[in-house]
């Protein structure tokens, strides 16, 4: 049975993307050494990525080349992929049947790629396992919250807390 991840960075403020959907606060923080918890480590440990519509066309308009090579990718859409990469699939029968679909995958974990909205169905449903989470020390007053605000509460358990160069912190959260 897979598990279900989440691995994501968030400004300060609780914003994933400014209000235009730009990464900068993000990306100039790329030279911090994440040691065990770098992407580069976090994504050779999943095989299964599942993204909502909106990051996938994100990914297709912002990155050079397809970054998540031949690992399966899920892409939770109403809408035909117009670009549709090899190894992604359209899934359209609900958050429910997805979490069924994603646990029975045998051959290795699952990452909810991008914004919250889908990583928040999935812990409605108490479906998802573990979240990583990057906090870097930027202000940007609005865009993407990490979690839209939808009345669900939990209080996960802190499996791990790493301060790193430049007043970034790196937590690690088990659910359920």
């Amino acid at each position: 049975m897979a598990r279900i991840l989440g691995y994501i960075a968030s400004t300060l403020d609780g914003f994933i993307a400014t209000p235009d959907d730009r990464l900068d606060w993000l990306t100039k923080y790329d030279d911090v050494d994440f040691g065990e918890a770098a992407y580069d480590k976090f994504i050779a440990s999943v095989r299964t990525l599942i993204m909502g519509r909106t990051t996938y066309d994100w990914v297709l308009r912002n990155a050079a080349e397809w970054p998540y090579g031949d690992r399966r990718t899920i892409v939770v859409t109403s809408r035909p992929l117009v670009d549709r990469r090899a190894n992604v699939e359209t899934w359209t029968a609900g958050v429910d049947a997805l979490v069924g679909h994603a646990r029975s995958l045998a051959d290795g974990d699952v990452w909810m790629v991008g914004g919250g909205g889908l990583q928040m169905g999935f812990l409605e449903r108490g479906a998802l396992d573990e979240l990583a989470l990057t906090i870097v020390p930027e202000l940007i007053g609005g865009g993407a919250p990490l979690f839209p605000p939808t009345g669900f509460a939990a209080s996960p358990e802190l499996v791990s807390a790493r301060s790193y160069d430049r007043g970034v912190v790196h937590l690690r959260y088990r659910f359920g």
